[in-house]
């Protein structure tokens, strides 16, 4: 008799430690609130793009979670992929966004970045960003070559941004001569600073921005198109030159890929290491058929926000192959930045 209770207790035990993956994905997920972490203030890009993914991606995941959009802001994001990396749940049931750049910063040298990007699970990006350098319409500057002769005034924020190190590259592997100036507080303050002339143009200026915001600048040219930057043209913009393809080394290529890959995950989720693979699968099928939704089309349209999916596992493939850059080539890319 001792024995059978004590099997029956072993048994008890077994079951009530059994492990995770015991339990299907749409057990887990029922009656749960998923945590979608945003690493910016409300507001922004990241915050609108978030918030409508979180409307719609629910009914896609197994068992029908609701989704949570929490705002974590610090360090441009790197607070938010810190607290994935190390502190948040790693069962599923939290995910996030940060800026695009922020994967690289560890490769980068950024030592406040406590994470491997490798190790992230990528969920996707609504995007695969394309951005362009411009010249306003009285700088009479209309080709990148000119910018090889003469120097253009652009805006910038901060070194971190975009706006900074998109023509800070340029100038170390093409031998344009954009005179940046930092201090603007965003975007916004860039575009008012050309219509005043306090600068002649502006680089690292998403595609997908320009639309939303000034939809009649072009048509009323008021810039001109330099370059168009990122892994691939974008299919608006045929025939405007692609930084990738003006480079002239492996070397060359090799820079650009590590500074523009960030433009293909433009705007970023992704899970903690350590979730379940097939928890990891769910998000990233969900994720995938949300870009497809009409309904999350249609309020992405409302909000003028462009939509190209791009699939974790693509995110996953670039990550890995840019933490594969070769040491050189990193340390130049450092120093270019300087």
């Amino acid at each position: 008799m001792l024995s059978v209770t004590i099997r029956i207790a072993a048994l008890a035990l077994l079951i009530a430690n059994a492990p995770a993956h015991a339990q299907s994905v749409a057990d887990f997920y029922r009656g749960k609130a998923v945590e979608v972490y945003i690493g910016t203030s409300v507001g922004g890009g990241y915050d609108a793009y978030t918030r409508i993914l979180s409307r719609h991606m629910g009914k896609y995941i197994p068992g029908n979670p609701v989704l949570v959009p929490k705002n974590l802001a610090g360090g441009g994001g790197i607070r938010l992929a810190n607290f994935l990396y190390n502190a948040a749940p790693k069962d599923g049931s939290v995910f996030g966004t940060f800026n695009r750049g922020i994967g690289f910063e560890p490769l980068l040298g950024n030592k406040a970045a406590q994470f491997d990007a490798t190790q992230f699970n990528w969920i996707g990006s609504t995007n695969d960003e394309i951005s362009i350098c411009v010249a306003w319409h009285t700088a009479g500057v209309v080709r990148y070559q000119q910018v090889q002769e003469r120097e253009l005034v652009v805006g910038a924020s901060g070194t971190g941004a975009d706006t900074y190190q998109f023509p800070k590259v340029a100038n170390g592997v093409l031998g344009t001569k954009f005179r940046i100036v930092t201090g603007y507080p965003g975007g916004n303050d860039i575009d008012l600073a050309m219509e005043r002339q306090e600068v002649q143009g502006r680089c690292g200026w998403s595609w997908s921005s320009v639309k939303a915001t000034h939809p009649t600048w072009l048509p009323e040219k008021k810039f001109n198109i330099l370059f168009q930057m990122g892994l691939s043209k974008h299919p608006e913009l045929p025939d405007t030159p692609l930084i990738m393809d003006l480079a002239k080394t492996d070397e060359d290529r090799a820079i650009f890929k590590l500074i523009f890959g960030r433009q293909v995950m433009a705007w970023p989720f992704a899970a903690p290491p350590g979730v379940l693979q097939e928890r990891v699968d769910a998000l990233r099928t969900a994720f995938t058929a949300t870009m497809q939704d009409k309904d999350f089309l249609a309020d992405a349209a409302k909000a003028r926000f462009e939509i190209r999916g791009v699939t974790g596992l693509a995110i996953q493939k670039l990550v890995q192959e840019i933490y594969q850059t070769p040491a050189p080539v990193v340390r130049k890319t450092m120093d270019l930045l300087q």
